[in-house]
């Protein structure tokens, strides 16, 4: 499954969540307007009766159909498996951000694994009818080429700090010996890297501001930085990897487009999965308002094969799956 499909079942099951979230004690006053009271019955109704409410259930009933039928097909997802998807989901992210992200949605860990072993139960249902020959993977090559190349980045860490003074203070302290994960955690402005230890993670150019890019791209690695003014404050950068940049081949490319191509045959043929568990469930609606909350099951269109569907693929679509979302390191860095 594709990051973007990956992401969208995410969202509609995160929907589901946060509706059951929500709930309280049925009999309860869920706001007080001036004295007046606005009743959880005549929420749950005008709930019930909107698009929300219907795609709330649409979701739930996806989702138990997705649970039965690993359940009936025996379909083993181990926690390893759950824990490296949401791990690679993390890696997409700069430090932080994805327990940002988990939180505005009132999210919790459990939440997230939750729906991460439902993707994967339905990638696992649908693997059986993913192809991908060698030609495949070649063509891909071909076709998209200046797309696969990687330019030149580094990983760094930081500490930002208001002034020049405060700046200077702590470059002593580094050269000094002190602890960078220390010092950042206490002087820091960077709420994104300060508890990361500074963190940035990897980045190219154009991805920084001009005075800090031109910093991490001509300190030595190990090196502290002396201190580098930005919009955002000054900046003491540590330099720690750099990676060239890379031109593609079949040699170090073949397993990225591989993973891409297996991803987007998958993600071709998951509505036709979901329509399916669909189209063979006996789904009885007892609220009147909810009665046309499920779409009507549309039937499969015939498949030309899945050689033929990779083929066919879109180049800029296939792009902008196989590349993971731009890690910008932090709102203090960036532009």
């Amino acid at each position: 499954m594709s990051y973007r499909v990956s992401i969208a079942l995410a969202t509609a099951l995160f929907g589901v969540t946060l509706a059951g979230c929500s709930g309280g004690s049925s009999g309860a006053d869920v706001a007080m307007v001036n004295g007046d009271h606005i009743t959880r019955a005549d929420y749950d109704a005008k709930l019930e009766a909107g698009p929300q409410g219907k795609a709330v259930l649409n979701q739930l009933v996806q989702t138990d159909l997705i649970d039965q039928y690993g359940r009936d097909n025996h379909v083993d997802i181990s926690d390893a498996d759950v824990q490296k998807r949401e791990d690679e989901i993390k890696a997409k992210y700069p430090p932080g951000q994805f327990e940002t992200i988990l939180k505005s949605q009132n999210l919790t860990e459990a939440d997230v694994q939750r729906i991460l072993r439902e993707q994967l139960i339905v990638e696992k249902a649908v693997s059986g009818s993913v192809h991908v020959s060698d030609t495949d993977v070649q063509a891909y090559l071909t076709k998209n080429h200046a797309t696969l190349d990687t330019a030149e980045q580094v990983r760094a860490k930081h500490i930002l700090v208001a002034d020049l003074k405060t700046a200077q203070m702590i470059e002593d302290k580094l050269k000094a010996g002190g602890d960078f994960a220390a010092l950042a955690k206490q002087y820091s402005t960077d709420p994104s890297s300060k508890d990361k230890g500074g963190e940035l993670g990897f980045f190219a150019k154009g991805q920084m501001v001009p005075a800090f890019q031109a910093a991490a791209f001509s300190q030595k690695i190990g090196v502290v930085g002396p201190p580098v003014h930005s919009p955002f404050g000054y900046h003491i950068i540590v330099v720690e990897e750099e990676k060239p940049a890379q031109v593609a081949t079949l040699a170090n490319s073949r397993d990225k487009i591989l993973k891409l191509l297996t991803q987007q045959q998958q993600a071709a043929q998951i509505p036709a999965f979901l329509s399916n568990l669909r189209s063979k469930a006996t789904i009885t609606i007892y609220d009147d308002k909810l009665k046309d909350a499920l779409p009507p099951v549309v039937p499969a269109p015939a498949s030309a094969g899945p050689a033929a569907s990779a083929a066919a693929a879109s180049p800029a679509a296939a792009s902008a799956a196989a590349a993971p979302t731009a890690a910008a390191p932090s709102a203090a860095a960036t532009k």
